[in-house]
């Protein structure tokens, strides 16, 4: 099933209508999950997410579940930076956003699986090994975010523009 999904924006769009269509009928029940999808094609990587209203975004970066909001602020603060950042980086980046979320647990391979998407190579998933030894070397740098963000002004938060920066 794996192998036939591509990413298709056509596709993203129906499913979200289905689940739309199922907050309106009082017959039907909605499905009550978010779907964060992240696809490639031609124009470049796509990341979506469907909220369980049946409404769906795009976003260049976004978390969900149940302590995400750290994470999405993370996020926010660093996203204009992704494009420029190394694979490697993009990583830390990653494990970094999750570690705000873990609220004194210790990040773990078991807890944290990483997931690669990129342009002319085949989507894989990275081995508990391959892992641990990333979360290692990410907890042996320290207490600091990677690259530039512990550089970053503590500027005044400007006042609410409309969408996040992060919307596409």
């Amino acid at each position: 099933m794996v192998a036939l999904w591509r990413h298709d924006r056509h596709g993203f769009i129906y499913l979200s209508a289905k689940m739309q269509v199922c907050t309106q009928r009082s017959w039907k029940r909605p499905y009550g999950i978010g779907l964060l999808v992240g696809g490639l094609d031609e124009s470049g990587a796509h990341l979506y997410y469907n909220c369980p209203s049946g409404n769906y975004f795009e976003y260049q970066a976004f978390a969900i579940g149940s302590r995400s909001q750290a994470a999405k602020t993370y996020l926010e603060r660093k996203f204009e930076s992704f494009m420029d950042s190394s694979r490697e980086n993009l990583i830390k980046d990653a494990l970094f956003a999750l570690r705000e979320t873990l609220q004194g647990e210790k990040m773990t391979s078991s807890i944290c699986t990483i997931s690669i998407l990129g342009a002319g190579e085949a989507f894989h998933v990275l081995d508990q090994e391959t892992v641990k030894r990333l979360i290692n070397e990410f907890e042996v740098v320290g207490e600091e975010p990677p690259a530039d963000e512990a550089a970053a002004p503590d500027a005044k938060a400007a006042p609410d523009q409309g969408a996040a920066p992060m919307d596409i």
